[in-house]
């Protein structure tokens, strides 16, 4: 059986339209569930899902009383990485939009091209492309 990593994004209400931008960038509807869904008396997303054709998934939901400490960006961090030069650098630009960029996407020591920003609902990314020529 193969095995998966998934991150799982807590947001302070606004998860269904980050989890509706994160379904524009990767090409896949997101599927979301309400916690009055579910029978809870509370607003807000209890569980959404977006499972895009290249195998990415992400998994969210709103912050709710009860589930500790919110610090959004800080407690997770993602990283997308291969040799799809053309598809990483189409998901940072998008990534981007509205957001804040920490290390520019270029050629590193290492060999490979990669950059880091944080996104316009404060999500820290990652990109590394594999063996860039550059």
């Amino acid at each position: 059986m193969a095995q998966q990593l998934n991150p799982y994004i807590t947001f302070n209400g606004d998860c269904a339209e980050a989890m509706a931008f994160n379904g524009e960038v990767f090409g896949a509807e997101p599927q979301v569930s309400s916690f009055r869904d579910s029978g809870m008396d509370i607003d807000g997303v209890m569980h959404a899902s977006v499972s895009a054709p290249n195998g990415f998934n992400i998994f969210a939901s709103d912050f709710a009383e009860g589930m500790g400490d919110y610090n959004p960006g800080t407690n997770v961090q993602i990283s997308l990485s291969g040799d799809e030069a053309e598809a990483l650098q189409g998901y940072w630009a998008r990534l981007g939009e509205g957001g804040q960029v920490v290390i520019p996407l270029r050629q590193q020591m290492w060999g490979d091209e990669y950059g880091q920003l944080v996104d316009r609902f404060g999500i820290i990314w990652h990109v590394n492309i594999a063996g860039s020529a550059g």
